[in-house]
Formats: C-alpha cells, structure tokens, sequence
C-alpha cells in the first residue's frame, strides 16, 4: 500500500474517527493517550510534537501539559483529519496553543533538535517506512528528550490473538460497515501482521539513533508503547 493509499483512507474515514476509535481499543483509548504523554516527559512550558495527530486527541493532552506557556505542533498528512482537530480545538477550554501542519512523517518540515518532546498514536503501524520515520523524529528532538508511540499490536499469546481478530471480524468492522467505511477499516488486520514487534521497534529505534529505548506491552500484549530517549 503506498502513501497516497493510506492517505486517502484516512481522509475518508476522518468523520467517523473518534468514534470508531472508542469503538477498537474498548473505550479505553484515552486512558493510553493520557499515559504516553506522560512517558513522553512533556512539562510546563515545552515545545512539542505531536506525529500522526489525527483528531487531535493526543495533541490536546501535550497543550494541557505543557501549559500556556508551551507550544504544541499537530503534524498529519490527512487535511480532513486535520479539519476536525482545528473544528475540535474551537471548544477546547482553555484554549489550546497548538499550530496544526499537514506534512508527511517521513520528511518533516522542522529544523534539527527542536522539539522537547514527541508522541505518536496510531500511526507508526500506517507509515510505509518505518526506520525512516523514526529517523526523522530523532532529528528534530534535541538531546535528552523522549518521544513515546502508542500503537495496536498482535499478541504473541494465541488466545489473544484469537480473541483479538474475533474481535475485530465481529465487531469493529461490522461497526464500520454500518458508518460506511467497511473497506477503509478492513486494512487494520494485514497492518497488524507487518507490524514489527515491541522488541524489533526497540532495535529499530537504536538503528536509527536513540540511546535509551524501551518498549511496555499493554492488554496482554494487544497494545504496546514505544519509548525512545535521545542523547
């Protein structure tokens, strides 16, 4: 699938996103949202980046943490997605510093070393070139931050794995042929099974740079977050 393909995905399904969103992690999305932007070290008065941002879901928590003071750059390569994270930043409360940039995660528009810290959810499983991305994100954090990348995962346990395509047969895409994006939403399974594992994105991540890179499996292996350091 090239670039353009899962850009043009992405722009089809961005009206019902959010809601689809609740729907394939359990509800439980936000509660991991909230905890990379913690493992992403982002404090009070910070520059950062948030890759892949979609809706806008983890640039929000990056502006609550990083304060007024803060600046939050929202990078996607959907201008639909990107609508509805500029439509939901209007109703933010306070409202959000953050400067929403349609580019592509494989060469970002951004100088070196400037960003304090970093987060990605759901999208490195989408990009077509893995090292590449991550390769980028070590260029633009300056030394010592720590970008962290939330992301669905195959289970190495069977019955997981079972229960999670069951899960996914059943249930999400039924759900997305009902909101008419059956086709769009179809792709999640064989993007699952590229996937790199937890343990190949830490090498991945120490390829490309990264100093300190640890890998923390969520539900029984079906979710994980990547944490990388740069030093």
């Amino acid at each position: 699938m090239t670039n353009n393909d899962i850009r043009n995905i992405f722009n089809r399904i961005a009206p019902v996103y959010d809601r689809l969103n609740d729907w394939l992690s359990l509800g439980q999305h936000r509660i991991w949202k909230d905890m990379t932007v913690k493992w992403s070290g982002a404090k009070p008065g910070d520059t950062s980046l948030d890759l892949c941002c979609g809706s806008g879901d983890l640039s929000f928590v990056l502006a609550r943490r990083t304060g007024s003071t803060g600046r939050v750059f929202g990078v996607d390569f959907s201008p639909e997605l990107l609508e509805v994270a500029k439509s939901r930043a209007q109703s933010q409360s306070p409202r959000s510093p953050i400067t929403w940039v349609e580019a592509d995660v494989l060469n970002l528009p951004f100088d070196d070393n400037c960003f304090d810290a970093a987060t990605m959810g759901y999208g490195l499983r989408n990009v077509t070139n893995i090292p590449q991305s991550l390769k980028e994100l070590h260029r633009v954090l300056k030394k010592g931050s720590r970008a962290a990348i939330l992301d669905f995962h195959r289970p190495n346990n069977p019955q997981m794995r079972a229960f999670q395509q069951w899960y996914l047969d059943n249930l999400v895409v039924p759900i997305a042929s009902y909101m008419g994006v059956k086709d769009e939403y179809a792709y999640i399974s064989p993007s699952l099974d590229r996937f790199p594992t937890g343990s190949e994105q830490v090498e991945i991540g120490r390829q490309v740079g990264f100093t300190t890179v640890t890998h923390y499996s969520l539900m029984n292996g079906m979710m994980g977050v990547l944490v990388l350091m740069k030093s």
